[in-house]
């Protein structure tokens, strides 16, 4: 059964890979062959039909549901349309600067066109009327909302978040956001009766209880979090501490709290129950007391993954202990790797998508090390806390040693300083922290504020603790994602070195592990360079790479608070291709969408310098090392290839009154036989002064569209100067300012020029070699739930 299941899991893992869903039921050749294996009896053959019959099943399974939400889908003539709903709020919302997040479960459409039965929607208020909604939109209450939608879009980059994969996950088929002025918004019941919203309406007042008691703390999102779940309350800035020290997984209802608590109450209920002996009820003639045990452990269970908003990490462990529990009520136990292998049945059938999500393997690759590990070893010869103390470091190693190959495939990264950080964050957040928290949260006044400050101060000192080991210089081992025979080959080595006592050479398992740590980042071949034009949505972000230098061109967007285009997107890909240092960054001006990711990259990522026409006083030059201010005339070589300042004039930068478009840096880079062209946002003025002053020095084959492809710039006398074979326009899908602009658009192609634009390709790589090669990640990596 083991394998079927394994089996399974791999279909449903093969299918979220694919560009287009199968035409045919994979789950009934599957099906067939499992059913043949009943009558194969020579073993050698037996194995391997089970495996692929496991296979077609998870296929045609995952087929089936993905299927079944893509069928509720928005028209794309009804995107933008005014359409009016009633229906009621089923998640947790999530509060934001002016405004609120949350998913809406449509009831009735005012009207005729067809919506997907849940839509994400975002509420601001204070753009006309002065009114946000943040602290009257509660879980469960049914409303009538006059909103705007749009077919579900995400920005498409390597090794960022896939943003469309989680809607389809959620089964949310369209977003957008409500007209805050339109009079049919009202509530039209307080709450509507329901398991799923008795749920999210407890946990949003568990929430609002800890936030009153611990207002103004600065780690009242950590409580909550080890509350309800809900992380989004966490300061970026926490998370890059928790990142860097590998404690990560704490921070949330992860499967030791879960266990614990469902473990006290498996104690506390069997006590109560074998002294109830001594009454007249005796129950323990009625059931035996490790049935109550195991009955309240697993509803316990239940109500803390609920409460914890049903992550992955928490699926597995309930599922788990549910199988301990059902097994213990029947009187039999099996293999703890039967457990493991059910719970994560149970997990993928119900969520096939979960196999996307670095916590998914993070957790049961957890469990499974430590299987593995712990596999025929005796136990700890010394009772008491001597062997207690031995048993828990033995299975810290094993996760920390047996997660190094995964954790460098999913980050590019590993906390060194891990092992020693969780050797006291383990206990201080999952015997102290979590119980002073839930009770916290759940007794009257006082005594809520009293545990809760009091749990709040532990979790003060555990961050202090935690900040003086993230700030050492090799707190972080980073290196290029691994190649597939790179990783299996450091699994390989994993493995033989978690062997038991006494295997013969274990300690050359970590010789496989070189070429995972040893890895550097792939550069361009002499003489040549690559752009990389990421998909921020609205705004710039272009990354340059010559043989040995690297330079970043505009940082995107700024989201939301702690939100922007440096952490979400350029961070994660530069930790993907392992790059810990940039020569240089050039921001062209002040506008956010060009300046949102700065500072984040300027903290994460040693930056040589940053030029610029920001302001002196920018955020972004205080986080520089060393600014310069870009002006005409600036030239440098690296590696053979020329980059060339053109725009703006030497000392306009600091020119009062002049736009900040206006003060672009437009930069030129050549190989000599290729170049490209970055215009930022300078708009007709501006390409007329650059047309007059050299025109000849304009000529590129790739022009980043100046301004997005606005109908202030792209002017026809400078399109004609540049020449261009390919124009990239880094635009926001469906963007407020309608860039590109419709007749700018269609001049760049009256003139025969290749129109790339972000919304739709992704993330594009320009490779100038002989030639000029592009390729888009969203076509270079096609799945079924991109389609449009």
């Amino acid at each position: 059964m083991r394998i079927v299941i394994l089996g399974f899991v791999a279909g449903a893992a093969l299918l979220q890979c694919q560009p287009a869903l199968p035409p045919w039921p994979a789950w009934v050749p599957g099906l067939a062959l499992l059913a043949a294996c009943g009558i194969i009896r020579r073993r050698g053959w037996r194995v391997p039909c089970l495996a692929i019959g496991g296979v077609l099943v998870g296929v045609g399974w995952a087929a089936w549901v993905a299927a079944g939400v893509l069928a509720d889908g928005l028209a794309p003539d009804d995107e933008g349309r005014d359409i009016t709903l009633v229906g009621t709020i089923d998640n947790l919302p999530v509060r934001v600067d002016g405004g609120v997040r949350f998913h809406l479960a449509v009831e009735r459409v005012v009207g005729t066109p067809a919506v997907p039965p849940r839509v994400a929607l975002s509420w601001y208020g204070g753009r006309r009327d002065g009114a946000a909604p943040a602290g009257d939109v509660q879980p469960g209450e049914r409303w009538q909302l006059a909103v705007r939608l749009q077919r579900p879009h995400g920005n498409a980059n390597p090794g960022g978040f896939d943003y469309e994969a989680w809607l389809l996950e959620q089964g949310v088929r369209a977003t957008g956001y409500v007209r805050t002025s339109s009079s049919a918004n009202r509530r039209l019941d307080p709450f509507v009766p329901g398991v799923g919203n008795l749920v999210e309406r407890s946990r949003a007042m568990l929430r609002e209880r800890i936030l009153r008691a611990l207002d103004g703390k600065p780690y009242a999102g950590v409580i909550v979090a080890l509350v309800i779940g809900d992380q989004r309350g966490i300061d970026q800035a926490d998370w890059q501490v928790f990142n860097r020290t590998g404690i990560g997984h704490l921070i949330s209802i992860s499967g030791l709290h879960i266990t614990m608590i469902a473990g006290m109450a498996a104690l506390a209920a069997s006590s109560l129950w074998r002294r109830s002996f001594f009454t007249d009820a005796q129950l323990p003639l009625l059931l035996p007391a490790q049935k109550v045990a195991a009955l309240a452990g697993a509803v316990v269970a239940l109500l803390y993954v609920l409460l914890a908003g049903f992550g992955v990490p928490a699926q597995r462990t309930l599922y788990m202990l549910s199988v301990v529990a059902l097994a213990l009520w029947m009187g039999r136990i099996g293999a703890v790797s039967h457990v493991l292998c059910a719970a994560l049945f149970v997990v993928v059938l119900l969520d096939p998508w979960a196999v996307l999500w670095p916590g998914f393997w993070l957790s049961f690759g957890a469990v499974a090390m430590i299987l593995f590990a712990g596999h025929g070893r005796i136990a700890a010869r010394h009772a008491g806390w001597r062997g207690a103390l031995l048993s828990a470091a033995r299975t810290q190693w094993a996760v920390t040693l047996g997660l190094v190959p995964l954790t460098m495939l999913l980050f590019g990264q590993v906390s060194l300083v891990a092992p020693l950080a969780n050797a006291f964050a383990i206990p201080l957040v999952s015997f102290v922290v979590t119980p002073l928290a839930l009770a916290g949260s759940l007794l009257p006044a006082p005594l809520c504020g009293w545990m809760l400050t009091l749990a709040h101060a532990c979790v003060a000192l555990l961050a202090f603790l935690l900040a003086q080991l993230a700030g050492l210089p090799a707190a972080v081992w980073r290196a290029p994602s691994p190649s597939a025979w790179i990783f299996l080959l450091a699994l390989g080595g994993t493995l033989w070195l978690l062997m038991p006592r006494g295997w013969p050479l274990r300690w050359t398992g970590a010789v496989a592990w070189l070429p995972l740590l040893a890895q550097l980042p792939d550069s361009p071949d002499p003489g040549t360079f690559r752009v990389t034009a990421f998909d921020v949505g609205q705004g710039m972000a272009l990354l340059v790479e010559t043989r040995g230098h690297r330079l970043l061109y505009d940082t995107g967007p700024a989201y939301g608070p702690g939100a922007d285009a440096g952490n979400r997107v350029l961070l994660p890909y530069l930790r993907m291709r392992g790059i810990g240092a940039l020569d240089g960054m050039v921001v062209s001006h002040g506008d956010t969408d060009h300046t949102g990711g700065a500072v984040a990259v300027l903290r994460e990522v040693d930056t040589g310098w940053l030029a610029s026409s920001l302001a002196p006083a920018h955020p972004a030059v205080r986080a520089a090392r060393r600014h310069v201010p870009c002006a005409a005339g600036q030239r440098w070589d690296w590696d053979g290839i020329r980059f060339e300042m053109l725009h703006p004039a030497p000392g306009s930068t600091a020119e009062a009154g002049l736009k900040a478009n206006a003060k672009s840096c437009v930069l030129r880079i050549s190989d000599g036989r290729h170049a490209v062209l970055l215009a930022g946002d300078i708009e007709a003025a501006q390409e007329a002064k650059l047309v007059a002053q050299d025109p000849a020095g304009l000529r590129a084959d790739v022009l980043l569209a100046p301004h997005h492809g606005s109908g202030t710039s792209s002017t026809p006398a400078f399109l004609d100067a540049v020449r261009p074979r390919t124009a990239v326009f880094q635009v926001g899908y469906r963007n407020r300012y309608r860039h590109p602009n419709k007749s700018v658009y269609e001049r760049y192609g009256q003139l025969g020029i290749e129109r790339l634009r972000t919304d739709e390709t992704g993330a594009l790589t320009l490779e100038f070699g002989a030639a000029v090669r592009v390729a888009g990640w969203r076509k270079g990596r096609p799945r079924y739930w991109y389609g449009r």
